[in-house]
């Protein structure tokens, strides 16, 4: 071949690729974004609005600090048994959510706080109370209108509440203090059941747990009731041989079951077990129906592919995010879990969650399985060690979220988006032989930029907060609350 021959056939390759190049750059049309800002909302998000009250109770714990701890052991063991006082009188009668005794439970468990956290004193009597507050309320929630605000919002105050309390006595106690599982109720079960860890798990159970990744916090804080879980898994136990199988739904492979060791050495800053109520007239008929529900799911998973669910439809079974693969395995038998779905109202928010491909914004949060009065909560795990990245996730993603309403954008970098689509054609490939490309199914090439893009500015965020948290403690000498990492991420964020 002449040397102008293939100079020219290395120009119409050059060209080929440009227009190739060109042509990829187009973005693709996402009628999701109008959607989300177009749908109205029902509902508004719920605000603590108590910043004085806040501050007013590190005050208290600062007092603490300075004046010693003479005579607090006494107050604190007073109020406990107030407390616990409290709860025995409720138990007797059946009351409204808007009840006074619930307020009163309220600035007791929050009063209490800065002493116990201060003097490091009474902490087990202290957790032994929330625990029971928690399950006297549950209990109180079986006779509510679960749809109507005044039974979510008290659930949400104390139970949320309760755990966020608990957590910032945690954050304050030296490493290796407190054991990391927190028993629950020991709520009886006639299903198979294997035991893991030093928990026993029945086959029906629920795990609800939060991961590692800033996606993984977005979905935990990013509705109207900032939770502290991102993931629902379903357990299944053999009744042949008594193995655990864990049934759940991955963005990247859609719905699979693995081992307990499997599903552990996924990132997990917490996980908290839940099992259906013994006494619920449908399971005192089918004491096996949550067997019976965990084996089809866990049938679904292993004898045929079903996709993960981005647009977080629980009513369309035919791809299932994770909170749908126990819910649907529940209703296939009678049975409704989420006895209120979550609402997701704030405008700017909801179009970010459009450009991530969700298109549902009343839907089934893995976080508001707790307060679901049909389950009880058997046991949570929570490692201080993890507890602080949980925390600073948090606050960097209400932060974002502010953002967001503010009219922040979610970004990508234009020239990446050929590349991207390579990398989707790829993983597509790779999914019709039951492989994970690097593009997880369902997700287009510009959301899998919008997602990187988002991960790369809030783990860089964390990392101006870590500093920030890391200087307040030097200057207080303790850890600093979770209001006050709000605030520093706020600094953070204006460059402060």
């Amino acid at each position: 071949m002449s040397d102008g021959k293939y100079f020219r056939n290395l120009v119409i390759v050059f060209f080929v690729f440009c227009a190739i190049y060109v042509l990829l750059l187009f973005p693709e049309r996402d009628p999701g974004l109008k959607a989300s800002s177009a749908e109205p909302s029902r509902k508004q998000p719920f605000v603590w609005d108590q910043d004085a009250y806040w501050k007013a109770l590190e005050e208290k714990y600062r007092a603490s600090l300075q004046d010693g701890c003479a005579g607090i052991g006494r107050t604190v063991d007073s109020r406990v048994i107030e407390a616990n006082r409290l709860l025995q009188e409720m138990d007797k009668k059946n009351l409204a959510p808007d009840a006074a005794e619930f307020g009163r439970l309220e600035q007791l468990m929050f009063g209490m706080v800065p002493l116990v956290g201060a003097c490091r004193m009474n902490v087990p009597e202290y957790i032994g109370f929330a625990e029971g507050m928690r399950a006297a309320v549950k209990r109180q929630s079986e006779h509510w209108d679960m749809t109507s605000d005044a039974a979510r919002v008290t659930l949400y105050r104390l139970l949320y509440g309760s755990r966020g309390a608990v957590e910032e006595i945690m954050m304050q106690m030296p490493a290796g203090l407190l054991p990391a599982l927190t028993p629950g109720t020991d709520e009886p079960s006639g299903t198979p059941a294997a035991k893991v860890r030093n928990v026993i798990l029945h086959s029906g159970d629920i795990l609800v747990s939060r991961g590692g990744a800033p996606t993984s916090a977005l979905i935990a804080r990013g509705n109207d009731y900032p939770g502290n879980f991102s993931h629902i898994a379903f357990v299944y136990v053999d009744p042949e041989t008594l193995e655990a199988k864990i049934v759940e739904s991955h963005i990247e492979v859609g719905v699979v079951a693995s081992t307990v060791e499997q599903y552990l050495a996924d990132k997990k800053l917490r996980v908290m077990l839940l099992r259906l109520r013994a006494d619920i007239p449908r399971m005192q008929a089918d004491p096996m129906l949550p067997h019976r529900a965990a084996a089809y799911a866990y049938m679904r998973a292993t004898e045929s592919h079903v996709p993960y669910d981005f647009a977080m439809d629980y009513k369309d079974h035919s791809k299932l995010f994770c909170s749908e693969v126990a819910s649907e395995a529940y209703e296939r038998y009678g049975f409704h879990l989420w006895a209120g779905i979550s609402y997701i109202s704030s405008p700017g928010l909801r179009k970010w969650l459009a450009a991530f491909g969700v298109r549902h914004f009343e839907t089934q949060e893995p976080s508001d399985l707790e307060y679901d009065p049909q389950l009880r909560v058997v046991a949570e795990w929570r490692d201080p060690s993890t507890l602080k990245k949980d925390r600073f996730d948090n606050a960097v993603t209400e932060v974002m979220i502010e953002g967001a309403e503010e009219g922040d954008e979610l970004s990508y970098e234009w020239y990446l988006l050929p590349l991207a689509r390579i990398a989707k054609a790829y993983s597509v490939l790779m999914n019709h032989f039951g492989k994970a490309g690097p593009v997880p199914e369902g997700m287009t090439a510009t959301a899998a930029l919008r997602t990187q893009d988002y991960t790369e500015k809030h783990d860089a965020f964390v990392e101006r907060l870590a500093v920030k948290a890391e200087q307040y403690r030097k200057t207080h000498g303790y850890e600093p609350p979770y209001w006050e990492l709000v605030n520093m991420a706020r600094e953070a964020k204006k460059g402060k």
